[in-house]
């Protein structure tokens, strides 16, 4: 078991989400950043998708109760065990009693922990993650609070010794430094209403950048630029929309729907992040900049294919670097 020893309702147990469940009204939820959360998994010999810990208040903070494997992945995060200092992406194991510091990124806005057995919290609809909109699933349908004293299930295959071993993907560099710049570029498709949007819009969204505001959560990120104008005006009824969605309010100003996107919505959609991309997002702070690049499906599903391919080779790498350990 962990201790919680620092508030913080932001930080959720989350694993890779409930999907399929759109017409019931039941979003899909899970880790923003999916692809951090499944690489610390893999480094403690966990399935992808078990449960572990999406944190994005910091410094954040958890005591053992008993022999542990851990992971930390996502942001450029320092870490603490006992004060020892840790590089981020980096797993090992911990003992009874020692208590971990997740400090604020240095680059990034959410961490990842994941423990080996992963956080054994009651499946609701297929999942252990955290829907904060309706108030179910992963501890209690809420944020973590100082005290709770979440349980671990059985340790599967543990592949760490006590000097631990992590990994670097390979986006992660490249990606870092655009952090430092203040400025990511994320890969869109056009969407339905594309075409209704005037050829300003159509030219701003990829030629000009768009800040994070403030107004960005799990659900969604509001943010602000040259505004994007319909070329005639339109209504909709409501319809379905999934993470990615950038939808386009009368305010002219994109809002990106993430994890805990709505399930149907009626504003104009101008582009899709595609899925590849959406964890460059879920890692960009408020006031960071977007800018948008438009590519096809074939380029978004190839996006998509590379990833679970570096996925794969990654798990592989880890299983052959444990056993020579």
């Amino acid at each position: 078991m962990i201790e919680v020893l620092s508030t913080g309702a932001p930080n959720l147990v989350q694993d890779l989400g409930r999907p399929g469940h759109l017409g019931i009204g039941v979003g899909r939820s899970g880790a923003m950043d999916a692809m951090a959360l499944s690489l610390a998994n893999a480094l403690v010999g966990n399935d992808d998708g078990e449960a572990g810990i999406e944190i994005s208040l910091f410094p954040f903070r958890v005591r053992f109760q008993s022999d542990t494997v851990f992971a930390c992945t996502g942001s450029d995060s320092r870490l603490l065990l006992d004060e020892r200092a840790l590089a981020p992406w980096w797993g090992r194991r911990a003992s009874a009693g020692q208590v971990l510091v997740v400090e604020r990124p240095r680059r990034g806005a959410r961490a990842y922990l994941a423990f080996s057995g992963g956080i054994d919290v009651a499946p609701v609809l297929g999942s252990r993650s955290t829907d904060l909109k309706d108030g179910f699933g992963g501890w209690e349908g809420r944020g973590l609070r100082r005290g709770d004293v979440l349980p671990l299930g059985t340790a599967g295959n543990p592949v760490l010794q006590a000097s631990g071993l992590g990994l670097i993907p390979n986006d992660i560099p490249p990606f870092w430094q655009e952090l430092s710049r203040r400025c990511i570029t994320v890969r869109a498709m056009p969407a339905a209403e594309y075409e209704l949007f005037s050829h300003e819009a159509r030219t701003a969204l990829t030629s000009t950048d768009y800040k994070v505001t403030p107004d960005a959560n799990r659900q969604g990120y509001r943010l602000v630029g040259e505004a994007l104008t319909l070329s005639r005006p339109l209504e909709l009824l409501s319809h379905g929309i999934v993470p990615g969605t950038i939808q386009v309010p009368p305010s002219g100003q994109p809002i990106i729907q993430l994890a805990e996107a709505n399930t149907c919505g009626g504003y104009p959609k101008i582009a899709t992040v595609i899925e590849a991309d959406l964890w460059r997002l879920a890692q960009a702070p408020v006031g960071c900049s977007v800018r948008f690049m438009t590519v096809d499906q074939d380029q978004a599903i190839s996006a998509s294919k590379a990833q679970a391919d570096e996925r794969a080779s990654l798990r592989s790498n880890i299983a052959l670097m444990a056993r020579r350990s």
